[in-house]
């Protein structure tokens, strides 16, 4: 039965593989992220017009002790030094 509601239905077969209607981990703000990482700070940037986008920064851990205590401001700065930056673009129906 399952592989004819597939063939009636194909948006289900993309419901249940990438489950983008879940939200993982269940009940945790994740616009808070210095609850469950050290030394990282929640960024939003404006692309457009009413289009908002939410980034995790999160400093390497060689830095974690001077970054113990600071402010949006410092991680901001943070940026703009001579260390990499990595990138890492991630989420789901229920987080995105």
């Amino acid at each position: 039965a399952v592989p004819f509601l597939i063939r009636l239905f194909p948006v289900m077969l993309t419901k249940f593989v990438f489950l983008n209607f879940l939200a993982f981990p269940f009940f945790v703000d994740l616009r808070r992220p210095e609850l469950l990482l050290n030394n990282t700070v929640s960024l939003y940037l404006a692309t457009e017009p009413g289009i908002t986008v939410g980034i995790w920064h999160t400093v390497p851990g060689s830095r974690g002790a001077e970054a113990l205590g600071k402010n949006q401001r410092w991680y901001e700065e943070a940026l703009a030094d001579a260390h990499p930056v990595i990138i890492y673009l991630h989420g789901n129906g229920g987080t995105r």
